[in-house]
């Protein structure tokens, strides 16, 4: 079980264990705004499991410039649909090729499935004769900036969608 941590200010701050959420709520670092419905017992102490909290004091952040790329960032983007064919993905693809000086960019990687990234080898899609269905793009919004947030909880969607 995981938990949304929010700062102060409710934008997303990290995806923590739920050891660790119940461990801030007990220290009085944050308060629980979604639970799960099911309660924590101890010998002297009810608490409701904790999906979201929120820190009482705010936390400064480094400025994040850029979300790293990575294999499953691409295939989340990318919803694991292949480019070329919109079948299930398991692959990423370099759009110019590697060896035609491609580089590994959110811009020029695409989620593939096995038989297309295959076929189409150190070759560009034009020259294959086949069309990109989606307009690889570095991702944005606060959720992209989270770790462990891709197995996200249904009780999560408001407090990111709010962020966004």
């Amino acid at each position: 079980m995981r938990t949304l941590v929010l700062n102060a200010g409710f934008e997303p701050l990290a995806v923590v264990s739920f050891r660790r959420a119940v461990v801030l709520v007990l220290a009085g670092k944050a308060t629980i705004l979604a639970d799960t419905g099911e309660p924590l017992h101890s010998a002297h102490l009810e608490l409701q499991r904790p999906s979201v909290i929120l820190l009482a004091r705010y936390v400064r952040v480094p400025y994040r410039r850029s979300v790293p790329v990575t294999r499953r960032g691409v295939l989340r983007r990318d919803g694991h649909r292949c480019a070329y064919c919109s079948r299930t993905a398991a692959t990423v693809d370099h759009v110019v090729p590697r060896s035609r000086g491609g580089s590994d960019t959110w811009a020029n990687l695409v989620a593939c499935c096995l038989r297309c990234n295959g076929v189409k080898g150190d070759r560009t899609p034009d020259e294959m004769g086949w069309t990109l269905r989606v307009h690889p793009h570095a991702p944005r919004g606060p959720a992209w900036a989270l770790r462990g947030s891709e197995a996200s909880h249904p009780s999560w969607s408001e407090f990111l969608e709010r962020a966004a």
